[in-house]
C-alpha cells in the first residue's frame, strides 16, 4: 500500500530546507511524484541494498523488515507508523512495533508528519542502540509454551 501520507511530508520538508541533505527514495506504487528528491516506485533486492547501504540515514514506515535490515547495518533509521484511519494499513500494528523499538532505543520513531521535522534533526546524531541476542529468553518462553499445552 502507498504511504503518501510520508511520501508527500518528506517531499514538503526537502521543499523548505528542512531536509537539506541529498535523499533518495523508494516510493512504491503510487500517483505522487516527489518534486525535491530523486525517486524509484521500485527497484531489485541488489539495487535497494546498495542504496540502502550507501545511505547514512534512513526514513521508513514502521515495518519490521526495514528496521531489521537497519539495525544490522547499524544505520539511524527514522520511522513513521502506517495508520489504518488512513488505510494505509488495515490495523495499527506499526504503532506498537515503533513504540517498541523506540523504547529500546534501537529507532527515532514519528507519530504524526508535524513532528517529522524535530525527528529528522534528532536523527543526525542518533546512534542506534545494538540488538542483543534474546535467543535464551526466547526458549524460555517457547518451553513455558509448550509445557503449559501439557498441562
Amino acid at each position: 500500500m502507498a504511504f503518501d501520507r510520508l511520501l508527500i511530508a518528506v517531499d514538503e520538508l526537502c521543499g523548505k530546507g528542512v531536509i537539506s541533505d541529498e535523499l533518495f527514495g523508494q516510493i512504491g506504487h503510487t500517483e505522487y511524484a516527489p518534486k525535491h528528491f530523486r525517486y524509484a516506485k521500485v527497484m531489485g533486492k541488489e539495487e535497494f541494498d546498495e542504496v540502502f547501504n550507501k545511505a547514512d540515514e534512513i526514513i521508513s514506515h514502521a515495518g519490521m523488515g526495514s528496521i531489521s535490515m537497519a539495525l544490522e547495518r547499524n544505520k539511524p533509521l527514522l520511522v513513521m507508523p502506517r495508520l489504518a484511519k488512513f488505510k494505509e494499513v488495515v490495523n495499527d500494528h506499526q504503532v506498537g512495533t515503533a513504540r517498541k523499538f523506540e523504547a529500546l532505543g534501537h529507532v527515532v520513531a514519528a507519530y504524526d508528519i508535524n513532528e517529522l521535522p524535530e525527528k529528522i534533526a534528532k536523527l543526525k546524531t542518533f546512534v542506534p542502540t545494538p540488538r542483543s541476542d534474546q535467543a535464551v529468553l526466547v526458549a524460555a518462553r517457547i518451553k513455558r509454551f509448550l509445557e503449559g499445552m501439557r498441562a
